[in-house]
């Protein structure tokens, strides 16, 4: 995967262990969204904390798992907006190593824009759009 332009740094905590002593495959998919809100406040989409007005609801959700990540290993999940389309958008992951840059993990969500007050889809608002654009470079 190419660089991203957000990296939010990760803390594994005890409790995010399996049996093997390895980051929980769920707790991955938790940490994303942790990174996940954290680009979305940083792009000032959201503000993060009411959350009828977060905006987006995940569609679906696809993880791979590339090597085990251990407690006291310092890592990073990059996250951006890779296509926009006119309710939903995809956004990538990569969970690094913070000082190999080694890829962890990697995921994919489809994220549907969404009116939580009333239960409905709706288009991806133009404002996100234009901040999107410019923080990604993309069209």
């Amino acid at each position: 995967m190419s660089a991203f332009n957000f990296y939010y740094p990760i803390q594994i905590r005890y409790g995010d262990l399996d049996p093997q002593w390895h980051l929980n495959n769920a707790h991955t998919v938790i940490l994303i969204e942790q990174a996940r809100t954290a680009y979305l406040v940083k792009l000032e989409l959201w503000n993060g904390q009411d959350f009828n007005q977060l905006g987006l609801i995940v569609a679906d959700l696809h993880v791979s798992y590339k090597a085990p990540v251990t407690m006291l290993q310092q890592v990073q999940i990059g996250v951006r907006v890779a296509r926009i389309g006119t309710k939903s958008m995809v956004m990538e992951y990569a969970l690094e190593d913070t000082s190999t840059k080694q890829v962890l993990a990697t995921g994919e969500t489809i994220m549907v824009a969404f009116d939580y007050p009333t239960g409905l889809s709706i288009p991806v608002p133009a404002d996100w759009r234009e901040k999107i654009h410019r923080f990604e470079g993309i069209k």
